[in-house]
């Protein structure tokens, strides 16, 4: 039985400038993926909702401050980053590490990410399930990807099948 999604942060749940330097928290504008909060707003009242990101420049409490920017941030009851956890996607401790934090079996988990060989490899390694937002629409084959979406519009349904 899934207990808890962990949710990738830029180009998942936020939209990711790489133009923009420094912390997201301190960028000009920040935005929303397209229907990451409508999902968020009932997914978060089913299962313990996570974000983890290797996060480049911010470290928790700056990643926290940007999903604030937006209202993100009441809808995830766990935040994670590199900095803080030691370790960096796609290494499996990493996600390991996120299950053994919030008292839950990895097979308990969905990892959704839009990064398949830093979100979904390492993810699936530990034994979690994984969703492979593919917002881009990559060509290639993805075999550690228990769902493939191009829309966050599509989340809701895909987790209650996993």
């Amino acid at each position: 039985m899934i207990r808890a999604l962990i949710f990738d942060w830029g180009d998942t749940v936020m939209r990711d400038y790489p133009e923009c330097k420094g912390p997201m928290a301190e960028w000009k504008h920040v935005e929303w993926i397209p229907f990451a909060e409508d999902v968020l707003k009932i997914i978060s009242k089913k299962y313990i909702c996570c974000i983890a990101s290797n996060a480049g420049y911010s470290n928790t409490a700056l990643m926290r401050k940007a999903l604030e920017r937006v209202g993100a941030e009441k809808y995830f009851h766990h935040f994670f980053t590199s900095k803080d956890l030691g370790y960096e996607k796609p290494d499996p401790r990493f996600f390991q590490k996120i299950a053994d934090e919030i008292k839950v079996n990895p097979v308990e988990c969905i990892m959704i990410g839009n990064d398949y060989k830093k979100d979904i490899c390492g993810a699936k390694t530990v034994g979690m399930k994984t969703i492979f937002f593919n917002e881009k629409n990559i060509i290639g084959d993805f075999p550690d990807a228990d769902k493939i979406l191009h829309s966050l519009n599509d989340l809701y349904d895909a987790v209650k099948f996993l």
